[in-house]
Order: C-alpha cells, then structure tokens, then sequence
C-alpha cells in the first residue's frame, strides 16, 4: 500500500471516529435510582435530575443523597459502556482510550 493510500484510509478512519464520538456526545443515557433519576449526554454533562418527593421522608436527606450519587453513576457507566462499544473498533480493544 502506497503512503497516500494510507494516509487516506487514516483519513477515513478518523472522520469515521468523530462522526462515532459525536453520535455518542448527542445520545442522551438516563441514569436511576430509587427516587432520583438523572439524565445526562454522551460528554456526561448533566441536562435533567428528577426527585420523587413522595418517596423522601422529611428527615432522610443523608439517603436522596446516596440515591443522587447511585443515578450519576448509573448513567456515567451507561455514556461509558456506549463509547466503549462503539469506539472500542478503532481503539482494537485498548480499554480507557476514550
């Protein structure tokens, strides 16, 4: 393979990784706990936390916190298993790049 056959398949395959990564960052993961539910973007930034109310009792703050924590990270693992499966096929299965 020549080296401007090659530099046009990397060119490809980086096009191809950012078409992936943006597809990704646009994709919206819904994290859950018990009374909380967060809603975040594929760049795990946080656009929506629901609290069910009726479920809190008046003096168990120390537990809606537990439960906000459980949601974000339910739905970190969820952005990171998705940019794990799809950008894993770039990365030829070197977990962590992304």
């Amino acid at each position: 393979m020549n080296m401007q056959a090659m530099l046009k398949q990397a060119q490809k395959l980086q096009k191809e990784m950012l078409e992936t990564q943006e597809q990704i960052n646009s994709t919206e993961f819904v994290g859950k706990s018990s009374i909380v539910t967060v809603k975040m973007n594929g760049r795990k930034e946080i656009l929506d936390v629901k609290i069910d109310i009726e479920k809190i009792e008046q003096d168990d703050v120390e537990l809606l916190q537990d439960m906000i924590v459980v949601a974000f990270n339910d739905a970190i693992k969820q952005v990171d298993k998705e940019t794990e499966s799809k950008m894993g096929k770039y990365t030829n299965g070197i977990p962590g790049l992304f």
